[in-house]
């Protein structure tokens, strides 16, 4: 009798510090997922078309840096910030990066969109950021938005409202630099 107790008690006290038996095949990893739009997460998957009707997913950046900013005509910030973007395109484009730029259409525009990225000379490829869109990057909180991921698909960098082009260059160089060199080995 006193051999059941103990037993009992033994297992009890087994299941309160957390020793739980699952059936074989049955592991629950301890990880957390890291929410979409989140600092660890991968890139979405998507598919549209860009404002001259090419197509553009995420599938087709599969080994590259990409800048992805989510911009809008009315936002000055942006206006000020895209310019740097295709700057850094030009520079880093020839070593595996990209840029990408997702219209917000949250409001009326403040010039047409054509217009508005030739008037800033801004030729990387831009699209519209659907509500299914912009919900696959973990939604968008503030404009500008800029997410920095690696050639494996990983968030590295998530900026919320207007960044200096220096600073963004900054946080890519070591993601062009060091994949390069990997490559190369």
């Amino acid at each position: 009798m006193l051999r059941h107790l103990v037993l009992c008690i033994s297992l009890a006290a087994w299941e309160l510090a957390g020793f739980q038996q699952t059936p074989a095949g049955s592991a629950r990893p301890n990880l957390k997922a890291i929410a979409a739009g989140e600092i660890g997460s991968h890139m979405p998957d998507f598919s549209t078309r860009d404002l001259h009707g090419r197509r553009i997913s995420s599938a087709s950046l599969n080994g590259r840096v990409v800048l992805i900013d989510f911009w809008a005509t009315w936002c000055q910030p942006c206006k000020k910030e895209m310019p740097g973007y295709q700057k850094l395109a030009d520079r880093y484009g020839p070593h595996g990066f990209a840029v990408i730029g997702f219209k917000l259409d949250t409001m009326a525009d403040a010039e047409e969109p054509h217009a508005f990225a030739r008037r800033l000379g801004i030729r990387y490829p831009l699209a519209i950021a659907t509500d299914e869109l912009k919900n696959k990057f973990g939604g968008i909180e503030g404009l500008p938005t800029t997410l920095l991921y690696d050639r494996q698909g990983i968030l590295r960098q998530k900026i919320i409202g207007f960044e200096y082009t220096n600073v963004i260059e900054t946080d890519l160089k070591p993601l062009i630099h060091t994949e390069t060199q990997r490559v190369k080995r």
